[in-house]
């Protein structure tokens, strides 16, 4: 009867501990969860950012001035005009995205900087509260 006894209260010892367990995974996964939220948002944003840059520096490659030098057309860039063409697409996309510089490196080249800022989704302790994103693009303007 004592064999008996001491197994009972051995058994009833770990009761519960497969609850603490299952409780720890939720948790654990749910922060994996909420993270990989922060991390697509964070991706996409900076998509959109790259978008942007793009979109403004073709915009700015495409307000040449038509130029013929010794009789040969060539197409010609200022940066007043690239900032001028950047600007006003980056106003009509909206959002917190701005030009930072824009200008042409060589006359023919379109070269914009566009910046962000991210802020997650879903605020955790292990995401930061925002983060600042940019990118540059370059488009060229070629005549045939």
């Amino acid at each position: 009867m004592t064999r008996r006894c001491r197994k009972a209260a051995d058994a009833s010892d770990d009761t519960g501990s497969v609850l603490l367990l299952t409780l720890g995974y939720a948790v654990l996964a749910l922060v994996v969860v909420l993270v990989c939220v922060d991390a697509t948002s964070l991706y996409l944003a900076q998509k959109r950012v790259d978008a942007a840059a793009d979109a403004a520096a073709l915009a700015g490659a495409d307000g040449f001035e038509l130029v013929v030098d010794a009789g040969e057309p060539r197409a010609l860039l200022t940066d007043d005009d690239v900032g001028e063409l950047a600007v006003a697409l980056v106003e009509q996309w909206g959002d917190d995205l701005r030009v930072t510089a824009a200008g042409t490196p060589d006359g023919t080249s379109a070269r914009v900087t566009v910046a962000g800022t991210w802020r997650p989704p879903i605020a955790t302790l292990f995401v930061p509260d925002g983060v600042a994103l940019e990118a540059t693009a370059t488009s060229r303007t070629a005549l045939r």
